[in-house]
């Protein structure tokens, strides 16, 4: 086991340039053609925060009494606070959202690749994984540069967000493996996706603080995996606050044995996705 677990940071650093490229193959690829070309990895998240500011933050006037004790985004004037806090939730679901979306179809789109033997279909997952990790750096910038400007300086603590996105990164990795592989047999999965994912949205502390949640069920929703990666985001970025080390520490310990799955699953299948495709 110990073996297959420095396999997974070994295979990056092996074929590290090519993932590079394909990773940037599949960024320039997706806004090719289009006018405003990469503008749009920074425009669509605005969008998307605006939507759902106007919806909670000002029509069903969301109140968020979580964070930093005595803090709160009730009033008018507060609706851009709101929303820096659901945008932090908003960039790691979308995140999640991308990779989980696309890892089905990933080894059918590069079918060409499946009977290359000496070809490396793991790093599909390594480059999909750096695709929405560049959107998501680019949706960071524009929280930084919001957050900036409605609240001041930012706090020192952002400087720890990778430390809390990587077990979101390698838990998310994991599941690629598994989906990817899941994928060439049922062809179906990619169609449950998209609900799972919109179940996982309204099912985070994400739209909600968690406080909002009865204490009694606040242990079930630990079970998403957005919900710790989320909140200790906020802690870091919104509230100048230090991570749980403890929760931090349980929850890449898990996404190290789900990387591993994954990675253990995706090997063991590889050798018949020729036969199925």
């Amino acid at each position: 086991m110990v073996s297959s677990l420095l396999s997974i940071p070994t295979s990056l650093l092996r074929h590290r340039y090519l993932v590079r490229q394909l990773t940037w193959r599949d960024i320039a690829g997706r806004y090719r053609g289009s006018a405003a070309g990469l503008l749009w990895s920074f425009l669509t998240p605005l969008v998307m925060l605006a939507m759902y500011t106007l919806v909670f933050g000002v029509m069903f006037q969301t109140r968020w009494t979580g964070g930093a004790p005595g803090q709160t985004t009730a009033s008018p004037e507060s609706h851009l606070s709101f929303a820096l806090i659901l945008f932090v939730g908003l960039i790691l679901h979308n995140f999640l959202s991308e990779c989980v979306s696309r890892a089905p179809s990933l080894i059918l789109n590069n079918s060409n690749l499946v009977k290359r033997v000496v070809f490396p279909l793991e790093i599909l997952g390594w480059s999909t994984i750096g695709s929405a990790l560049f959107h998501s750096a680019i949706s960071f910038v524009a929280f930084f540069l919001i957050y900036a400007l409605v609240q001041g300086a930012v706090p020192w603590t952002a400087l720890l967000l990778p430390v809390v996105m990587l077990p979101l990164v390698v838990m998310t990795l994991g599941l690629v493996w598994f989906l990817a592989s899941f994928g060439v047999f049922l062809r179906d999965i990619g169609q449950v996706i998209s609900p799972v994912m919109t179940l996982l949205l309204f099912l985070s502390p994400i739209l909600f603080p968690i406080t909002a949640i009865p204490e009694a069920l606040r242990g079930y929703l630990i079970l998403n995996p957005l919900t710790i990666p989320v909140e200790q985001a906020r802690a870091l970025v919104i509230w100048g606050l230090w991570p749980d080390w403890g929760q931090l520490a349980a929850y890449s310990v898990v996404a190290v044995l789900v990387a591993w799955g994954g990675l253990y699953w995706f090997t063991r299948s590889r050798p018949a996705f020729a036969d199925v495709m």
